[in-house]
């Protein structure tokens, strides 16, 4: 049921749409280490956010992420609307010390499994579901987002059971089934993310 409904979708008007998110994060991919930290600042800002909240808040500080002092950078993402607005300038002030080598870091892994291990061992308030959130948005397009709007598409199409808690081996185990999944579609994990979101919310944003 699943399979058929994201083929029917792939000869619809949402694959041009998709087509064209998917070529946006490989240009951001091919932009210098600035743009990418600001990018990991807005998937700082998503957990337990909405995306279009996020991207509000993430297009009106703009270059701000790089260098506006926390304190006003806290005053900011509050009035901006931004949820847990203290903690999250926190995090992206304490991740500033990479703001201008981020990008060598990150390309200087073979294996984009442990580039994401990197970002969630040395970036506050980045877990597995926002460091794939991140490296997707650059262009990485191996890895998959895990929340719970995925989850409960595989749950209702009986491929997993809902975890009580999305811990690390849990995290790679979905993972693994949604890669055989995308496989067996010739999708990308990137590709088949924006799908099933488009299926649990009708939209197709980042």
């Amino acid at each position: 049921m699943l399979k058929k409904t994201i083929e029917d979708l792939k000869r619809s008007a949402v694959k041009k749409i998709i087509d064209a998110r998917i070529k946006e994060f490989r240009r951001i991919g091919r932009k210098p280490s600035p743009v990418w930290f600001t990018e990991l600042c807005f998937c700082i800002l998503t957990a337990n956010s909405t995306a279009e909240r996020c991207i509000d808040v993430h297009t009106k500080v703009g270059k701000g992420f790089l260098n506006l002092p926390q304190s006003r950078l806290q005053r900011e993402l509050k009035s901006y609307g931004c949820r847990f607005h203290t903690k999250r300038a926190g995090y992206i002030a304490g991740a500033r010390k990479y703001g201008g080598k981020l990008k060598s870091v990150i390309t200087s892994f073979d294996n984009p499994l442990d580039a994401r291990d990197w970002l969630v061992k040395n970036i506050k308030g980045i877990g597995y579901k926002e460091a794939s959130h991140f490296l997707r948005n650059i262009g990485y397009d191996g890895l998959a987002i895990i929340d719970f709007h995925i989850i409960d598409v595989l749950e209702k199409n009986r491929l997993i059971r809902r975890p009580k808690t999305l811990t690390r081996a849990k995290y790679l185990e979905i993972e693994k089934v949604l890669k055989r999944l995308a496989d067996r579609m010739k999708l990308t994990l990137a590709e088949l993310d924006l799908y099933l979101w488009y299926l649990e919310t009708g939209k197709i944003l980042k």
